[in-house]
């Protein structure tokens, strides 16, 4: 096995020559352009735009063209160009490289640019003000890279690639596991609600506040770090409060949002947005707050049990109806009046609870199952960096 740390080490005027293909524009009508994310995460189609809004020059890439963003190379904006791209155009703040590839296997680099070993690199020759460090094309040619034989890199980009086949597998298993979950949580929920026999109620009857939340003036920038919770559409998930991204608002803006405050156990109700349906109800350990105008707040009177409601709201049925509803001509949401005209089949409070509790014993193994991905995820994301680190010192 070759040792990598005692390798031949290049640095990048070596394998890569800085090229201009200057792209003849004359007979086209627009352009799409090239972009680069940062750590590593490739190139892209970044925009297409008439060419008559151009205020400057193209350059066409090619594929395994070497190609980086000079202000942000620091944050790993270096790619190695896919077929897919070829013959793309890039500004002139995406130098673009011809690799030697008697030399080098460009899957290689495309690891190697994953590395925080290599962004530490580009950071180091990167010169500039704060928030303006681009690295120059000079400084660039200056970067040292590992580069072992072509039969080594081929070796190493296989090694690396069956353990990456590997990661993604067991990400996969473990999203089916939890989508699988949720559909049977699905499905229960609405074979309790398809049989079950009950009058069915106005939810404007059944409730004592149906309402919206507003955002306070100053939007996002007026959130203090400590103060009164601030619920927002992202912490109302399917069936559970997401506490993480909680925002939070001072004393006086809350007292002057009086309408819109929630108390523990209010049903939640997302009403807008790519999250419209999604239904939670408030902690019990949550303190009094106040919430923005994309949830609405329900507060079910007491013959009618908070969680009961939300599994009501979530069945399948619902949730379909409030997508339907919401397809209107302006798009401005679910409304009041829309929730005010649910109509909930209300058994006696034995039976509401009967059936929260055993709807809560399956939300309760998919929370379970939810947090064990969220740990296996964490520790997935983990196994990359390291892979990397021992493939680039020669010990995988």
């Amino acid at each position: 096995m070759e040792n990598l740390s005692q390798s031949t080490t290049v640095r990048m005027s070596d394998i890569a020559t800085l090229v201009k293909r200057p792209k003849d524009l004359t007979s086209e009508i627009s352009v799409r352009s090239i972009g680069v994310k940062w750590y590593g995460k490739g190139a892209y189609v970044a925009e297409e735009k008439p060419v008559s809004e151009l205020n400057a020059a193209r350059f066409e890439v090619r594929a395994n063209d070497l190609i980086y963003n000079d202000m942000w190379a620091r944050n790993g904006s270096v790619a190695i160009v896919p077929p897919e791209l070829d013959k793309l155009s890039a500004s002139a703040h995406f130098p673009t490289w011809e690799l030697d590839l008697t030399r080098v296997f460009p899957p290689f680099l495309t690891w190697y640019f994953k590395t925080p070993k290599f962004w530490a690199a580009c950071e180091e020759k990167s010169q500039g003000s704060t928030g303006r460090n681009a690295i120059t094309k000079s400084l660039f040619r200056e970067l040292i890279l590992p580069l072992p034989s072509l039969e080594s890199q081929r070796r190493i980009v296989a090694q690396i690639d069956a353990l990456a086949t590997q990661i993604e597998e067991a990400r996969g298993f473990r999203r089916s596991a939890l989508e699988e979950s949720e559909n049977v949580l699905d499905q229960e929920t609405k074979a309790i609600f398809e049989n079950l026999d009950a009058e069915s109620i106005p939810l404007k009857l059944l409730a004592t506040k149906i309402g919206s939340g507003s955002t306070p003036l100053g939007g996002r920038a007026s959130y203090p770090e400590t103060g009164i919770p601030f619920i927002r559409s992202q912490n109302v998930r399917m069936r559970y409060f997401q506490w993480e991204g909680l925002a939070f608002i001072d004393e006086a803006t809350h007292s002057a949002m009086n309408g819109t405050q929630f108390k523990s156990n209010d049903v939640l109700l997302n009403i807008t947005g790519a999250s419209i349906g999604r239904v939670a109800c408030v902690p019990q350990d949550m303190p009094d707050g106040n919430l923005n105008q994309h949830v609405a707040i329900i507060r079910p009177i007491e013959t009618l049990t908070p969680r009961y409601l939300m599994y009501w709201l979530s069945q399948p049925a619902i949730q379909q109806l409030i997508n339907n509803e919401q397809k209107g001509a302006t798009r401005q949401g679910f409304t009041k009046a829309q929730i005010e005209r649910f109509l909930v089949p209300v058994p006696d409070l034995p039976t509401q609870r009967q059936i929260a509790a055993r709807l809560d014993v399956l939300q309760a193994h998919l929370d379970a199952l939810r947090n064990l991905q969220r740990q296996s995820a964490a520790e997935l994301d983990a196994l990359m960096p390291s892979i990397l680190d021992r493939a680039f010192r020669g010990e995988l």
